[in-house]
């Protein structure tokens, strides 16, 4: 059996302002939780697929997104680990505050949800082993951090560089291009994490055969429904596609994103193109015979 799996990182708009080197939090700053989630909500439910949806800890001190992600729970969606703060350079810290963060990060979603969640996504798919260890050590029962994608991790060094030129600071880090060399399809984490080993189930974020180019949420919007379908058919060999989103997705330019516009290429699409794209490639993905679930059912099934 073939399956599929749709994730989306809830990072809030604060996170992209840190990305590119912008003070403050915008005019739209709860957009992520208070627009983005409802419409994944309804876009999952009009598709009759499960989503797991990964959360930075911190955000739970707001009162509505606790109960936001209470509702998500009772309509059977997964909720997993993505670090209590979201720091960018979380694998440059030392190790306490690596136990920290991930540690944090579950005993939020404990607390909102009354349940430990059993998945990990690091803040910028930045890992490492010392990351890998800490992960061991909590119990945590699979990641899903690895992104081995040439493309990606081009773009986002050229970005850095551009950015440091113009003599702006992103808090977003390029992390260890050893991750390049990482198997493309789900594998136990060795020592180092990018080879095959004993350890943790690993679910990387899906890239193209061959070519390993980006599968991600910011891909299919940007590529246009068409272009989302071309990319889609390319995996139709694959045993299991992990299809990555973010909150970002499923917002558009009349949403408040003013100051992102000039930075995040993404951030300039209406919802519906981009709505569009995305239900292009679950809807291919199923007549190609993919059956969806959760990470963590997808977890459980490496051997």
């Amino acid at each position: 059996m073939k399956l599929a799996a749709i994730s989306i990182d809830l990072d809030e708009i604060h996170h992209y302002y840190a990305i590119h080197g912008l003070e403050g939090r915008g005019r739209a700053a709860d957009a992520v939780y208070d627009r983005a989630v409802p419409r994944a909500a309804d876009f999952a439910q009009s598709l009759g697929v499960p989503l797991t949806f990964f959360v930075v800890g911190s955000d739970l001190a707001r009162a509505e997104n606790v109960e936001t992600v209470r509702t998500l729970a009772s309509r059977g969606h997964e909720l997993a680990n993505h670090s209590l703060s979201h720091h960018y350079d979380l694998v440059r810290r030392d190790r306490q505050e690596l136990v920290r963060e991930v540690a944090g990060g579950s005993d939020a979603l404990l607390r909102a949800t009354g349940t430990r969640p059993s998945g990990f996504r690091a803040p910028g798919y930045n890992v490492t082993d010392e990351l890998v260890g800490v992960l061991a050590e909590l119990g945590v029962a699979y990641d899903s951090s690895v992104f081995p994608s040439p493309a990606y991790y081009a773009a986002k060094a050229a970005k850095l560089v551009t950015m440091r030129l113009r003599g702006r600071a992103s808090r977003s880090v390029r992390g260890s291009a050893s991750v390049l060399l990482a198997p493309s399809r789900p594998y136990r984490l060795g020592m180092p994490y990018w080879k095959a080993g004993r350890g943790l189930p690993e679910l990387p974020i899906q890239v193209t055969p061959g070519t390993r180019l980006p599968y991600i949420g910011t891909s299919l919007v940007l590529a246009g429904a068409d272009g989302a379908r071309l990319l889609t058919r390319s995996l139709m060999l694959e045993p299991f596609v992990n299809l990555e989103l973010h909150g970002m997705d499923f917002l558009g330019r009349d949403d408040g994103l003013d100051d992102l516009l000039p930075h995040q290429p993404d951030a300039r699409l209406p919802r519906g193109p981009k709505l569009a794209a995305l239900t292009a490639a679950v809807e291919l993905l199923r007549k190609l015979g993919f059956t969806f679930v959760r990470l963590d059912e997808a977890a459980r099934t490496v051997s």
